[in-house]
C-alpha cells in the first residue's frame, strides 16, 4: 500500500498501477478530490536499494511539495516498460530509462518525463544521476588513506556508469602518483556466476600484493571478495575491496562485510521530482545532468585495514584516526612510537605523503562533514567533538580546507532524512 502526500492510501490495481481505495465519502466527490492530483509514472524498480533511494526521494517530494497519485509497475532493473504504458493519460514521469524498449516508450508518450538512469538514451530529457567523478574520488581516497601502493578497478563494462568510474578512479590514483590495473572480462555477462568470479580470481592472483580494489557496485564487490576467497587471498590484508551504493543488507551478507561509497539516492529521487513537477506547471526545464555528490563511506571489515609496512608509521596513523577528536597533537603521537619527532614526520610524510599534522587536521575535516551531514548539532559541538578548541579556527580552517563555510557545505549536503 501507497500513502499519498495527502494521506490518503492508495493499493495497487491489477496491471500495477496505483487505485485511490474507497473512503466513507460520495463518489463526486472523492472524483472531485483526485481531480486536483497528479498521476505520476514511476518506472523504477525497487529490487536493489539504491532505486529504492530514488523512490523515497520522491515521497519525500510529494510530501513537502505537491499532491500526487503513483502510478509504479511490478518490475527488475531494464525490464520492458509495463503495457498500460502505452495508453495511458497521465501527467508524468520519473524512469530508470535503461533500455530502448524504455526509451521509446517514454518518447512515444509525450509527457513531461525526467530520467534517473546513467544510460542516457534519451538525450532530451533532463537528467538526474549520481555525481560518479566524486564516487571515485571519494573511494580512490579511502583506499589511499590506508597505505595502499597497489590499485586495481573491477567494473562492468555494459553500463556507462561503471566506465565512468573507471575512469575517474583510474585518474585519482595516478594522480597520488600510483598506477591502477583494470579487469577487463573476455567472457560473456551472461555467462555463469561462477565462471564471471573464476575469472576476477585470476586477475586477482596476477596483481601485486597488497592491494586495493574499487568494484563498480556492490553486487561486483560481493563476486571479487568470493573470488578472494575461492583464490586463497586474505580480505583485507591482502586485498582490500570496496563497493557503491551502500546496500546494507548486501554489503552485512558479504564475507566479510563489504566497505561501500554511499550515494544520495534520496535527494537523486528528490531532485527529479522537483524537476517534473516544475514541467508539469508549463516551465522548459533544460535536458542536462544534474549530478548529485555522495554522502561519504560506510568503512567495514573489507578495508579495515593499513598497508604500511613500517609498524611505527602504521601505528601512528591507527592512533591519529582513533583520538584526532581529543585535541591531540604531535607530541602525543610521538608517546606511542619509539622514535624522534625529525625522524618520526619524515618517515610519516614519506609513506603517506602529508605530514602527520595535516593527517590530524584531515581526519577531523572528515568527521566535521560526517557532523554536518548527519546531525543538527550547531558548531559549537561540532568544534567540541572534533577537536577543535574554538568555532572560529574551525570555520576558517574548514573553508579554506573545503571551499565552502560549514553552512554552506551542510545546506548542500544535508543527509535527507526519514520521516
Amino acid at each position: 500500500m501507497i500513502q499519498s502526500a495527502s494521506g490518503q492510501d492508495e493499493v495497487f490495481g491489477k496491471r500495477g498501477v496505483t487505485q485511490p481505495q474507497e473512503h466513507a465519502v460520495g463518489h463526486r466527490s472523492a472524483d472531485r478530490y483526485m481531480s486536483k492530483r497528479r498521476e505520476v509514472a514511476l518506472l523504477i524498480e525497487t529490487s536493489n536499494a539504491y532505486a529504492r533511494g530514488i523512490l523515497q526521494g520522491v515521497v519525500r517530494y510529494i510530501r513537502e511539495n505537491s499532491r500526487w497519485s503513483f502510478y509504479i509497475p511490478e518490475q527488475g532493473r531494464g525490464d520492458i516498460p509495463p503495457g498500460w504504458l502505452a495508453n495511458w493519460q497521465g501527467d508524468g514521469i520519473i524512469a530508470r530509462i535503461e533500455n530502448q524498449e524504455i526509451a521509446r516508450s517514454v518518447a512515444a508518450s509525450g509527457l513531461p518525463a525526467v530520467d534517473v538512469s546513467a544510460a542516457r538514451l534519451l538525450p532530451s530529457l533532463p537528467w538526474v544521476e549520481t555525481d560518479d567523478q566524486a564516487i571515485a574520488q571519494l573511494a580512490a581516497e579511502h583506499l589511499l588513506d590506508r597505505g595502499f601502493k597497489h590499485f586495481g578497478f573491477c567494473g562492468d563494462s555494459r553500463f556507462n556508469w561503471s566506465n565512468w568510474r573507471s575512469d575517474h578512479f583510474e585518474q585519482a590514483v595516478q594522480k597520488a602518483g600510483r598506477g591502477c590495473h583494470l579487469y577487463r572480462s573476455s567472457i560473456s555477462p551472461t555467462a555463469p556466476l561462477e565462471n564471471q568470479v573464476a575469472e576476477i580470481a585470476q586477475w586477482l592472483i596476477n596483481l601485486p600484493k597488497p592491494v586495493a580494489i574499487m568494484a563498480c557496485y556492490d553486487i561486483r564487490g560481493q563476486q571479487v571478495l568470493d573470488a578472494c576467497r575461492n583464490a586463497g587471498l586474505a580480505v583485507p590484508d591482502e586485498v582490500a575491496v570496496i563497493g557503491v551504493d551502500n546496500d546494507a543488507l548486501l554489503c552485512d551478507l558479504s564475507s566479510p562485510p563489504l566497505s561501500s561509497v554511499v550515494p544520495n539516492a534520496q535527494r537523486t529521487g528528490y531532485e527529479a521530482a522537483a524537476l517534473l513537477d516544475q514541467m508539469m506547471s508549463g516551465v522548459k526545464v533544460p535536458s542536462e545532468a544534474h549530478l548529485i555528490t555522495p554522502l561519504g563511506v560506510a568503512t567495514r571489515q573489507s578495508t579495515d585495514v593499513l598497508a604500511i609496512d613500517d609498524r611505527h608509521i602504521a601505528r601512528a596513523t591507527r592512533f591519529i584516526r582513533e583520538h584526532a577528536h581529543e585535541q591531540i597533537n604531535i607530541e602525543d603521537v610521538l608517546k606511542v612510537v619509539p622514535l624522534s619527532r625529525r625522524i618520526f614526520e619524515s618517515r610519516f610524510k614519506k609513506i603517506l605523503g602529508h605530514t602527520p599534522h595535516e593527517e590530524i587536521i584531515r581526519v577531523r575535516m572528515n568527521r566535521v562533514k560526517e557532523l554536518l551531514t548527519e546531525t543538527e548539532l550547531n558548531l559549537a559541538v561540532i568544534a567540541e567533538r572534533t577537536g577543535f578548541e574554538h568555532v572560529e579556527y574551525l570555520s576558517t580552517a574548514f573553508k579554506k580546507k573545503v571551499g565552502l563555510s560549514p553552512n554552506q557545505y551542510r545546506a548542500q549536503n544535508r543527509k535527507l532524512l526519514h520521516h
